[in-house]
């Protein structure tokens, strides 16, 4: 990882204070960036969602879903734990919390809005940096490109009706139109618009161009997210001032569900007797987050001063030290899988 990316934390960190201080000293200047919205999206945050999505879906090669049938274990463990375990105990996690260990502590009426934003993040699998981590473990760069491109296709068609499911069964109303418009918007278009790119790339000057194309847009893609971070923080900057403990209370679910999915997901892997090279990066993307479309989706659903904004930023704030302690877990017991 670069310096910036191994630092990530710091600069979410940072701009989280940012988003305090300028959204108590600029209120007018936030309320008018809140009203730039159409159809509940704010067309604001939308432009720094794309820019943070588009750059990721250019790194994903369909073509390297021939590959999927040579080894299946790897690749069952992921959509098991990514798409039958996680968003549900993430929702467990987060009723649990909110609705009763936490419910002395907090608003009774934004209980529901923390649970919902929680569901959004354990429903949405990584996309982009699994790669990073995946590099970090060794891990088989093919094979976490096939597991990646599964995932997203699945996305597209298992995202939406699982987080409505789910809301529906915490009694949580599911705006239907707006929960569909946001895949089409954050999941479907973005997927169209990089596959469509990397193929152009792909024509001029192969694999080679798609690295030097994403290499330069990169920065963009981290500006989205922090200046995000900013605005989500802008918006929500008086009620934290006024509850300060509410992000240490949002981020114990988050940590509990990161630990105990990579434990479930790891554990089987070595049970299974996978490769190390396959169970680190499998692990990973079962603990690993969209959190880029949880955000989006979150202020599409709930609006940006909500709860649930503010818990899929919280679930940013976790992701980077929480990845970087499981890789070092993952570095460590290498000895333990087979070659």
């Amino acid at each position: 990882m670069s310096l910036f990316e191994r630092w990530l934390t710091l600069w979410v960190a940072l701009c989280i204070i940012a988003g305090i201080v300028l959204g108590n000293l600029l209120p007018g200047v936030f309320g008018a960036l809140a009203a730039l919205e159409y159809a509940s999206v704010n067309l604001v945050v939308a432009v720094l969602i794309w820019a943070m999505v588009y750059p990721m879906m250019i790194a994903i090669d369909f073509g390297s879903l021939k590959e999927v049938g040579k080894r299946p274990k790897g690749l069952v463990i992921t959509l098991v734990i990514n798409w039958l375990v996680k968003p549900f105990t993430m929702a467990a996690l987060a009723v649990l919390f909110f609705n009763h260990v936490f419910a002395g502590l907090i608003d009774p009426k934004s209980a529901p809005e923390y649970i919902a934003g929680l569901i959004l993040l354990g429903a949405a699998p990584c996309t982009a940096m699994v790669f990073v981590w995946s590099q970090l473990t060794k891990g088989d760069p093919n094979y976490t490109l096939v597991q990646v491109s599964v995932n997203d296709l699945i996305m597209v068609v298992a995202f939406a009706p699982i987080v409505a499911f789910l809301l529906g069964v915490t009694d949580i109303s599911v705006p239907w139109e707006t929960l569909v418009l946001s895949v089409v918007l954050y999941i479907v278009i973005p997927l169209i618009a990089g596959a469509l790119t990397r193929r152009a790339l792909i024509g001029k000057g192969g694999e080679a161009a798609v690295h030097a194309f994403t290499s330069r847009i990169k920065p963009v893609s981290i500006v989205g997210l922090l200046m995000t971070v900013v605005l989500l923080f802008g918006f929500q900057g008086q009620v934290i001032l006024a509850q300060p403990i509410l992000i240490a209370l949002i981020a114990v679910p988050i940590l509990l569900q990161s630990y105990g999915i990579f434990a479930v997901g790891y554990a089987w892997a070595w049970a299974w007797r996978v490769p190390h090279k396959v169970a680190a990066p499998c692990a990973l993307i079962g603990t690993s987050n969209f959190f880029e479309l949880a955000v989006a989706v979150a202020i599409g659903l709930f609006g940006l001063n909500s709860g649930a904004a503010l818990a899929t930023v919280v679930g940013v704030l976790v992701e980077v030290p929480v990845m970087l302690s499981l890789v070092a877990v993952a570095n460590r017991t290498r000895a333990r899988f087979p070659a």
